[in-house]
């Protein structure tokens, strides 16, 4: 249903669909936001979806008067305290979406009349962001009309608690399938068939009487290649049918992991996907390329999204080497940890992955060490600069507002932004979100933080009290405690953020191997205080060492190790060091130490053997560097 991505398939019931096939059901999957992109326009369509605010719920809120009737005052509150005071929207963006809600009757009344419901014992919602609205608003149609069909909903909007509360509240909803439901939903299928009640399905919420009985977590898949390749076929109709085909550009969905093996170490403090299937689990690399061979040969699209929380880091063994020696042509997006290495920007490049999420949210060691990411402000940067040098887009961002932060964090960030400013900006910089599943939801007076209660937007969408509100949102308002309060002190990086944005680096910071084997550093950013720089012997070493970020001893020691018979002393290194950072060449953080050189040509080379032949330091300050 609206306002789910046109470009993209329901990755989750594509796998369900298979599922229920190798149980000998039969499924069908309508793409019902593709009929909605045509009625609407596909402009306006993607403008609520991906443009407005999604914690303003503008999607949600077109199908408010569609589920609950009409209430002229709320709705007036609504476009008054959302859209024009808390998100600053024009008249003319308030006028163009009351145009998309007006027209929200009419496609339901579309839906209704479109598919033969009759024929199905059970019609299932998968429910993610700003879907719920319209998803129900269908929902309670079809079953005033066929009341013999069972309505199941799924996905992440009806997860655990949130499922339950949910499905107390719209009577029309005869069960939820909580969490993965490759096992719950054909057992549920079969009891409805047997009508029989599924007390012993895990992952299941249903009716008893008035009650609605939640049957615990559901079972999370142990062995993902026991799962079937997705059933696309369904997406593909009704693209081809439909006619916002000429403007949407497909994206396959690709899935080789669930969880996170980081957050099953370290759960990241503001982190709330996931929900209750932390656990990493992933494809064989076998498994997995075969799988993406089948898919991208069977629908001829070359864009994939991996849909995985973080690349298992076991595939740079096989399988991204296998995708780069099949050379399918493919542009692969992948979420990533920061901490990679210079060899895997280059197996990154050779096997097309040219888009990567890497979970950079501060450049900051104190903030980074407060929600736990097990990075530094020195990996970040240094994978922006990779990402630069092999040509792979980067979607990171700069979040503000956790608890515990200090003023001297982002007077450091400050200083600091201006030598990358070449590098890019970030996509997004906004405040902290405190999300369901997240530490801070489930432990908030441990981080300084109080009075949780729904995002004020949910008042909005359901005529509930706070404390079915509460059970039902993933977003949540909050309190900072007097000690842990941290507003205010991101202004200033906020509003150069702003600027950056809005007037991007043109000039770059490159470093190339001369002809007489030195090393010439080309500065052409607006802020470049010496254009051409040149650096041999120790000099020349000690940056080409911290292509990768390196403590001050760790650099001392390779140099004695290179130059055994040189006489410098640390105060000239230092020296050397710090002139170099003066002049935005490098960048420090504490006592370490990271190039921002862009390295062209030879020099990429030069750089990738020196990698491959290791540090040569003992294996302590090696650890540490």
């Amino acid at each position: 249903m609206p306002f789910g991505a046109l470009e993209r398939q329901a990755l989750g019931p594509s796998i369900l669909k298979a599922c229920l096939a190798r149980a000998g059901v039969q499924c069908d999957i309508r793409y019902l936001n593709l009929d909605c992109a045509g009625l609407v326009g596909v402009h306006d369509y993607v403008w609520v979806a991906h443009q407005l605010p999604y914690t303003a719920f503008a999607g949600d809120w077109c199908f408010t008067e569609q589920l609950h009737g009409a209430h002229p005052s709320l709705e007036q509150e609504y476009m008054d305290r959302i859209l024009r005071g808390e998100w600053k929207l024009s008249e003319l963006d308030i006028r163009r979406l009351l145009r998309v809600r007006s027209l929200a009757g009419l496609f339901l009344d579309h839906c209704l009349a479109s598919v033969e419901w009759q024929r199905y014992q059970v019609v299932g919602f998968t429910s993610t962001f700003e879907q719920n609205i319209a998803s129900l608003a269908l929902a309670r149609r079809i079953k005033w009309r066929y009341p013999n069909v069972k309505i199941v909903f799924g996905g992440a909007n009806w997860e655990g608690e949130m499922g339950l509360e949910l499905h107390r509240q719209f009577g029309f909803v005869d069960y939820v399938c909580s969490g993965e439901s490759e096992e719950s939903l054909p057992a549920l299928v079969e009891c409805i068939r047997r009508k029989k009640t599924p007390a012993g399905v895990a992952g299941v919420v249903y009716r008893a009487g008035a009650r609605s009985v939640a049957t615990g977590a559901s079972r999370p898949v142990e062995n993902l290649d026991d799962l079937p390749v997705p059933d696309f076929s369904d997406y593909f109709r009704d693209l081809g049918a439909s006619g916002a085909n000429a403007d949407v550009l497909p994206v396959l969905l690709f899935e080789t992991a669930r969880g996170c093996w980081w957050g099953a170490k370290s759960h990241c403090t503001f982190c709330g996907l996931n929900g209750g299937a932390m656990a990493f689990r992933a494809k064989s690399q076998a498994r997995a390329l075969g799988e993406l061979k089948q898919l991208t040969r069977q629908w001829g699209v070359t864009m994939v999204e991996s849909v995985d929380n973080i690349l298992d880091m076991r595939y740079f063994q096989d399988f991204l080497p296998a995708v780069a020696a099949e050379r399918m042509g493919l542009q692969l997006f992948y979420e990533v940890k920061a901490n990679l290495s210079r060899r895997h920007f280059k197996l990154f490049a050779e096997a097309g992955v040219h888009r990567i999420q890497p979970g950079i949210e501060s450049m900051s060691d104190h903030v980074l060490a407060l929600v736990r990411k097990g990075t530094t402000a020195l990996q970040n940067i240094q994978l922006l600069k990779w990402c630069r040098e092999y040509d792979i887009s980067s979607e990171w961002n700069l979040l503000y507002g956790f608890p515990g932060e200090t003023r001297d964090d982002y007077r450091e960030i400050l200083a600091l932004l201006p030598s990358i400013r070449f590098l890019g900006p970030p996509s997004a910089c906004g405040p902290l979100r405190l999300d369901r599943f997240s530490p801070y939801f489930d432990r908030p007076a441990e981080f300084g933080l109080r009075n949780l209660k729904a995002l004020g937007s949910y008042r909005y969408l359901y005529p509930f009290a706070p404390e079915t509100l509460r059970r039902i949102a993933y977003y949540f308002d909050f309190d900072y405690a007097p000690e842990s309060d941290p507003r205010g002190f991101a202004d200033d990086v906020i509003r150069y953020v702003q600027g950056w944005q809005n007037d991007r680096e043109t000039g770059a910071l490159t470093a190339t191997r001369r002809a007489d084997g030195q090393l010439g550093l080309d500065d052409r950013r607006a802020t470049a205080t010496t254009p051409g720089v040149v650096l041999g012997g120790l000099e020349q070493a000690a940056y080409e060492f911290c292509d990768r970020a390196h403590t001050f001893d760790a650099i001392r020691l390779h140099l004695r190790r290179r130059f055994p018979d040189s006489s410098f002393e640390a105060p000239e290194l230092r020296a050397f060091l710090e002139s170099v950072v003066a002049n935005r060449l490098m960048v420090r953080q504490g006592d370490r130490y990271l190039s921002l050189a862009i390295a062209m040509g030879e020099l990429r080379s030069v750089l990738e053997q020196a990698e491959r032949a290791g540090p040569k330091l003992p294996a302590v300050l090696e650890a540490v560097s």
